[in-house]
């Protein structure tokens, strides 16, 4: 019986509207340093892949823990404070994801020029392209965390779900 009701309670907080948004903070945050890591990168390109994976890392450990239901486990985090701590997680993220967009803009504008068939040398346009599209996912993603837990946070709620 206590298996069940656990099991129900995973597939409910999965199927929430902030268990989707975690997934789709985890497939783009992973597509986008997966993108990066799998080919040649260099300079600022480094932050933007600390942003991907620390948030990356981050936010498969929140989502772990709430999917649990272990959050009054957390040490000064946890319990009454999980709304709050997600809530500062998420800005974060949706902060440091803006200036990581700016970057692969950027690069992808610097390597616009070898976008051509008749370029035959290795160009990194495509990449930067796919994980600037990564970043901006990924921001979005974080940016509706934000405003959907601002809103349950200013009703008052102190739980994710």
């Amino acid at each position: 019986m206590h298996r069940r009701v656990h099991q129900e309670n995973m597939l409910k907080t999965i199927g929430s509207f902030w268990g989707i948004t975690r997934i789709l903070q985890i497939v783009f945050g992973a597509g986008l340093w997966v993108t990066i890591a799998a080919n040649k990168y260099e300079g600022s390109i480094h932050f933007v892949l600390f942003v991907a994976v620390l948030f990356w890392l981050l936010t498969l450990a929140l989502f772990f823990i709430t999917l649990l239901n272990k959050q009054d486990l957390v040490p000064l985090l946890g319990g009454e404070r999980w709304l709050s701590t997600n809530l500062a997680h998420d800005v974060a993220a949706a902060l440091l994801y803006l200036p990581a967009i700016g970057v692969m803009i950027y690069k992808t504008e610097r390597n616009s020029f070898c976008n051509l068939d008749q370029y035959k040398h290795l160009c990194l346009y495509k990449i930067y392209l796919t994980a600037a599209v990564f970043a901006c996912l990924s921001c979005c993603a974080y940016l509706l965390s934000v405003i959907h837990g601002g809103c349950r946070k200013c009703r008052g709620d102190q739980t994710l779900l």
